[in-house]
């Protein structure tokens, strides 16, 4: 028979272990960060050109004396200086050397201190947070921006009564391009929408990072709030359909089809299959692909959009071009993106009266600037990326002789990222700079450092959110 005993030998309950106040100050800073950086547009909107530039000095610093510390007191862990993405931080240096033959000076010596900001941030984020803590910034940013997207739209549209301009200014006398306007007051009609950042294309892809997120957060089973994951999905949804951007419906196809790729992968059970799958899918791509390029002229009308990509391919990639034959090897000298004020590029590519800021293209951007060496750093980065994305998401999570782990659906979400941002450099060039540049290498760091989801020292040494611990691992 069993006796109570006032001696059990289990030891006597604790008090789960709690996150001190300088992790959550960390991980409220990874938040507002990625609020800039993807909302970037509407910070230079809100404050204009100083006060955007003042904010983004002010979180280089807190950046800084955040990480600086960190690394030298090797707490919690040892910073993993091998496992750094050298390809891409080659790609930096690279563009701070080409002050020495640049073609513009200044536009290159201001946008490599953006760039240099960016790349610590993504390095500190990498860093200091889990892969959990970093999918919930992510989504947490993502939510703030799409809310007030939202909250803007509502606001031009029931409020105002009509457009918006930067900087909440008055209008000019006169007619006024519609590229001018913030926001442009379409929410209750069937006009394109541009949320908070101010522009269609960008609101679009946002909003499907953003259903990406969330995506994997509700498939990772996060503790709570899985309904308003739903809803938070529908309404990215909703505004991605509402910008209407072409570029955005063929990144989520890609995604998608390489989402369904890494799914028969997994589910695969003899390296025989795998190489099956690969065979089966790789022929469908080469097929898909020549038939996009057979077809184009008419996808295009489909979508939307003109045969020239809305002035690319006559306009601004001619004009790249031409200035980039002129330095082939090492490029006229970086700046991304282009400063629309410096005598180089004022003026020198116009459309709908404004200046434009980027090659709408990220390779040809590259070219321009850094020449054949910057475009093979570029896609010496993105390949490398890609290729350990890929593997992390589709190998299952293995260490030891066992081989039944299960798989974490947090591991899909740097593959479908790397998949979104390279079909978008295609017509755009955000890729390479701001948030693009800083998904870039922050992904490439976390990947590399940690290749498992809640497995090392580096997962284990912190307590991830809402106090889950993962378990230690021999």
């Amino acid at each position: 028979m069993a006796r109570y005993t006032k001696h059990p030998v289990t030891a006597p309950p604790t008090a789960p272990e709690r996150e001190s106040t300088g992790h959550l100050l960390l991980r409220a800073y990874a938040i507002v960060v990625f609020v800039v950086a993807f909302a970037h547009a509407a910070v230079y909107n809100l404050v204009g050109e100083i006060g955007s530039g003042v904010g983004m000095i002010v979180l280089t610093l807190a950046g800084v004396a955040i990480g600086v510390p960190m690394i030298a007191r090797a707490d919690p862990h040892p910073f993993p200086w091998r496992r750094l993405p050298w390809v891409a931080l080659g790609y930096v240096s690279l563009a701070l050397v080409s002050v020495a033959w640049s073609q513009w000076r200044f536009p290159t010596i201001i946008t490599w201190l953006l760039l240099a900001a960016f790349t610590l941030n993504a390095l500190l984020t990498a860093h200091a947070l889990s892969w959990r803590e970093i999918v919930h910034a992510l989504a947490s940013a993502f939510k703030w921006i799409l809310g007030l997207s939202l909250a803007i739209e509502l606001w031009a549209s029931l409020v105002l009564r009509g457009p918006l301009l930067p900087n909440f200014a008055d209008f000019p006398d006169g007619d006024i391009d519609p590229h001018w306007y913030w926001v442009r007051g379409n929410f209750l009609d069937d006009g394109r929408i541009q949320g908070l950042v101010g522009n269609s294309n960008l609101l679009a892809i946002v909003s499907l990072f953003a259903i990406v997120t969330f995506g994997v957060s509700y498939a990772a089973r996060a503790p709570r709030w899985r309904t308003t994951l739903v809803l938070w999905t529908l309404l990215a949804g909703y505004l991605m359909v509402r910008a209407s951007s072409a570029t955005a419906y063929v990144s989520a196809i890609a995604a998608a089809v390489v989402l369904v790729v890494a799914f028969l992968i997994r589910r695969a059970r003899t390296p025989r299959i795998r190489g099956r799958i690969y065979l089966i899918c790789g022929g469908i791509v080469v097929v898909v692909v020549a038939a996009v390029i057979a077809f184009q002229k008419p996808l295009l009308e489909a979508l939307g959009r003109s045969a020239d990509l809305t002035g690319r391919t006559d306009v601004i990639w001619t004009k790249v071009l031409e200035r980039a034959a002129t330095h082939p090897v090492f490029g006229n000298g970086f700046s991304s993106p282009w400063i629309p004020t410096d005598p180089s590029f004022d003026g020198w590519i116009v459309d709908h009266g404004i200046t434009v800021f980027h090659a709408h293209n990220m390779w040809l951007d590259v070219l321009m600037q850094l020449g054949v060496v910057g475009v093979v750093l570029m896609a010496g980065a993105y390949v490398s990326l890609l290729w350990r994305a890929w593997f992390f998401a589709a190998d299952r999570p293995r260490w030891d002789l066992r081989a039944d782990r299960p798989y974490s659906s947090l591991t899909m979400l740097p593959l479908l990222f790397t998949v979104i941002l390279l079909v978008q450099g295609l017509a755009e060039s955000t890729p390479i700079m701001l948030w693009g540049w800083m998904l870039l290498v922050m992904l490439s760091f976390k990947v590399k450092s940690v290749p498992l989801v809640g497995v090392g020292l580096s997962e284990q040494a912190r307590v991830t959110e809402r106090g889950h611990q993962p378990r230690r691992v021999p």
